[in-house]
């Protein structure tokens, strides 16, 4: 094979990596080009719903991703200012037959591990790191792209996973800088033995509250909580992983319930980011060049499903590549079939943040009524559209139950 039969991703993150193994399995060669001196993932724990490990299975690393997972028993949404319960969505077996795999929560470098071993373990992909990508050219038959130190790559395509700052968006979309939307998020985890007793739940957690939620699940076998509260408090710049006094992150959260109070007192080393999106778009490819993942379709955290729309690319993107002629043609199909989904999961996680998460007087105690008021199997036809897919249907789902 030549340097023109390769496919170039841009960025060594989970979607770059679940990129090159999507394309590895149709026996499509990749180079991966990621910034960093060392491929890793900051952060710590993520949601993964079954829609992901429909993609994991895609991908050739289903066991592998199910074997390092947390499995939890329910999402619980609790009142923040009563400390109350308010309803529960159980993830137990009626679940998984209805969705055909699991709901679980993974740290982040876990996973991406999973990844990665996959991923230097395959003869057809190759990582390169220290190669920041910073623009493109194309002709009729190649991409070539330009290193940070003016190294030029060429591939077959370019897929540009390379986040919600993109360098590739930035030259194919020239949308500028992502939304800020002024909501602070605190991370932190727990030990167990430190976590209330009281509140050593097996359940993903949600704590919602006016202007503020908690987050909280076990993590790494049950031997930590992951712990992220935010704070819709109108910060107006982008910032990530700073690092962050605990007097800070308990201000925006003093008129909530002490029950949930206690849970950030337990946190430490808190570490802030100000969460970005930006709005959907119609196009994200320009003849051999296309975007996955954040660098396509950044969203807000509410609906938990960024790194499983990124997945989901990965599998959508190798099937429409497998034995294609016309890479410009393929890339286009790959962005029709993905483009309405993922545009419905931005837009429906910022509306999860104002309705859900964050409301206050009567907007809360609708929402309270609402929830409360649904079993298990009208939640489960609430998300039959998002957790029932694998990644390769058409651009949004026949169903609208839950729209």
């Amino acid at each position: 094979m030549t340097e023109k039969d390769r496919i170039l991703i841009a960025g060594g993150g989970i979607g770059g990596l679940a990129a090159a193994l999507g394309l590895a399995q149709k026996g499509l060669p990749s180079l991966v080009l990621e910034k960093a001196a060392e491929l890793g993932e900051i952060g710590a724990g993520i949601q993964l719903g079954p829609n992901a490990f429909h993609a994991f299975d895609a991908l050739g690393v289903g066991d592998a991703a199910r074997g390092m997972a947390v499995y939890i028993d329910n999402l619980r949404l609790m009142d923040a200012l009563t400390g109350d319960r308010i309803t529960h969505i159980p993830l137990d077996a009626g679940f998984r037959a209805r969705f055909g795999n699991p709901y679980a929560v993974v740290h982040r470098g876990d996973l991406h591990g999973v990844l990665l071993k996959a991923c230097r373990d395959h003869p057809l992909i190759d990582l390169r790191t220290q190669a920041a990508v910073s623009r493109y050219d194309q002709d009729s038959s190649a991409v070539i792209v330009a290193l940070a130190d003016e190294t030029r790559v060429t591939g077959r395509a370019l897929i540009g996973a390379d986040g919600l700052w993109s360098r590739v968006r930035a030259q194919l979309v020239g949308d500028g800088a992502p939304l800020v939307s002024g909501h602070t998020t605190y991370r932190s985890v727990i030990p167990v033995a430190e976590m209330p007793e009281g509140l050593r739940w097996n359940d993903a957690t949600l704590w919602a509250g006016p202007k503020c939620h908690i987050v909280h699940y076990p993590l790494s076998g049950g031997k930590l909580f992951n712990l992220v509260v935010t704070c819709h408090n109108d910060a107006p710049d982008p910032v990530a992983g700073k690092p962050v006094r605990h007097a800070e992150v308990r201000r925006g959260f003093e008129h909530i319930h002490p029950r949930a109070q206690q849970i950030i007192d337990k946190g430490s080393d808190w570490k802030l980011w100000v969460l970005c999106d930006r709005d959907p778009v119609m196009g994200w490819t320009e003849g051999r060049v296309a975007l996955l993942g954040d660098a396509a379709h950044p969203m807000l955290q509410y609906f938990a499903q960024g790194a499983c729309m990124a997945l989901e690319d990965a599998v959508c993107l190798a099937d429409e590549l497998d034995g294609a002629e016309d890479v410009a043609a393929a890339l286009i199909r790959y962005q029709e079939r993905r483009r309405l989904r993922t545009a419905r999961v931005q837009l429906q996680s910022r509306e999860i943040g104002t309705h859900v998460y964050h409301p206050s007087g009567a907007h809360a105690a609708l929402r309270n009524a609402v929830m409360a008021a649904r079993g298990a199997e009208e939640w489960f036809d609430q998300v039959a559209w998002l957790y029932g897919s694998t990644g390769l249907e058409g651009a949004v789902s026949t169903e609208t139950r839950g729209a």
